[in-house]
């Protein structure tokens, strides 16, 4: 058991005060590199002394104003006294032993609306206190996974029917039982952060440099609303502002797609990291706090407690930077598939993302479930089956069906299908019946792109399975 428990909350809760959400800010870096814990001690004691004054910045400077003659002389009081921040002690080092991931959520957030978003950005921050080990993996946008309760889709739309149908915790909540579900990892945590946070910091560190892989042309990106804002850049070194990185950021127009956008995120966040430390920053972003503290109040929301962000800030400036991995599930993990009503997604190579899942965050803290254990899950589900036959084949229904009913799977019915011309097996789940699918995919070797969620069958049954020309039924001895 975990020795700090995972506290997930809905968006719409309290935030973190300047001093808990800038570190955490810099956690999420620290994950990335070595990060400068004296920093750390400064912002937690002079934004603790502002707090203690009022919680407002703004207040703050409305009192200093009344104490302040017209002449420009500040009046005596017994509350004109030097920080104490020096002397503020910081909790010790995160004393857990297992290991910690995070989920990363940029939020695809336009023209200032409030309504359900979807995810622009995805990346798993996994370290690990004992080894000091630490990595993160890049997830595409265009990830074509299971969304638990909501079928398959892209990724990037777990946010969104997270909150477009209050699902318990909200958006970040449902992308992280995505992510979970997906991967077969425990996420302990998670932070979003919307274009608007991104854009300002970067700014706020004076820009970052770049060195661009190949020319990008890009007529159709999109604006901050639903238009177009071309983007090209030269390929070379560059110093970019906060609006031109995020454009490099979010472009797709490379060979690579949504693949290459998912690398250029992680280039971009070490660029800011090396812009920060390189230049000893500490002291200009001290005095930027009131600002800082606007930006993450009004663009950031998480569930790391403070007490956990100032742990885990202490714990990740101890991790070597040959001890960090950086990963993206590019081509050797997806390939590229249309789905049939025309969406262009990619699919998971599960085999192969599992054996980089284990390199990442091994030992895995949950285990991806394996056939032996879906028959409980089935029987608690009771889904009926029914078996149309696809194919030329006479009689593959009847020998499906036959075949199922030794693995325990609840056959109602078999008959023809509306073709005959099925080349690949299909899966339609008529409710929430996830451990049903899944088995019967692993049984019958469905893709992923062949499952999906519909209503109101044609028949008296939970699930229909379409066979296709795919489908042999296995010999038996």
């Amino acid at each position: 058991m975990r020795s700090n428990n995972r506290n997930r909350q809905p968006r719409s809760g309290p935030r973190l005060p300047l001093w808990g959400l800038g570190l955490l800010l810099i956690v999420v870096l620290a994950f990335l590199v070595i990060s400068s814990v004296w920093l750390f001690r400064f912002v937690f004691g002079l934004a603790d002394d502002l707090q203690a004054m009022s919680p407002e910045f703004g207040e703050v400077a409305q009192a200093q104003e009344q104490d302040t003659q017209s002449n420009g002389t500040k009046i005596d009081s017994a509350e004109d006294e030097s920080p104490s921040f020096i002397s503020n002690p910081l909790p010790q080092k995160w004393s857990g032993r297992e290991r910690i991931n995070v989920l990363v959520l940029g939020i695809d957030q336009r023209c200032d609306q409030e309504g359900p978003t979807r995810t622009d950005t995805m990346m798993v921050l996994t370290v690990d206190p004992v080894d000091l080990t630490a990595a993160v993996l890049s997830l595409p946008r265009d990830l074509w996974v299971a969304i638990p309760g909501y079928g398959v889709d892209r990724i990037n739309r777990a946010n969104f029917l997270g909150e477009a149908y209050d699902y318990p915790g909200g958006g970040p909540a449902l992308a992280v039982e995505t992510v979970e579900a997906t991967l077969g990892i425990e996420v302990d945590y998670y932070v979003t952060i919307n274009f608007d946070a991104f854009v300002q910091l970067v700014d706020e560190v004076g820009g970052i440099s770049i060195v661009v892989p190949e020319a990008i042309e890009d007529d159709t990106y999109p604006d901050n609303c639903y238009g177009y804002d071309p983007f090209s850049i030269e390929a070379g070194q560059h110093e970019l502002d906060g609006q031109t990185a995020l454009k490099y950021a979010r472009t797709r127009a490379t060979f690579g797609g949504d693949v290459d956008r998912a690398a250029r995120q992680q280039q971009v966040i070490l660029a800011v990291q090396d812009k920060v430390l390189s230049l000893n920053m500490a002291p200009q972003l001290l005095a930027k706090a009131p600002e800082l503290w606007r930006i993450f109040q009004d663009n950031v929301e998480t569930n790391v407690s403070l007490n956990e962000a100032l742990q885990l800030a202490l714990l990740a400036q101890d991790i070597p930077r040959e001890n960090i991995r950086t990963e993206v599930l590019d081509y050797e993990y997806v390939y590229n598939e249309v789905t049939p009503d025309g969406q262009a997604v990619l699919v998971p190579v599960r085999d192969k993302i599992r054996v980089l899942r284990d390199q990442l965050f091994a030992p895995p803290a949950i285990p991806t479930p394996v056939i032996e254990d879906l028959p409980l899950l089935i029987d608690e589900e009771q889904a009926r089956v029914a078996l149309h036959n696809g194919t030329q084949v006479f009689g593959l229904a009847g020998t499906t069906r036959d075949y199922l009913l030794t693995q325990d799977v609840n056959v109602v019915e078999i008959g023809n299908a509306d073709s005959s011309e099925y080349q690949s097996t299909q899966v339609i789940d008529y409710g929430s019946h996830p451990g049903t699918t899944r088995y019967l995919t692993q049984l019958m070797n469905v893709p992923p792109l062949n499952i999906s969620v519909s209503s109101q069958p044609a028949g008296e049954y939970d699930v229909l399975v379409i066979i296709g020309a795919d489908w042999q039924v296995p010999e038996t001895e």
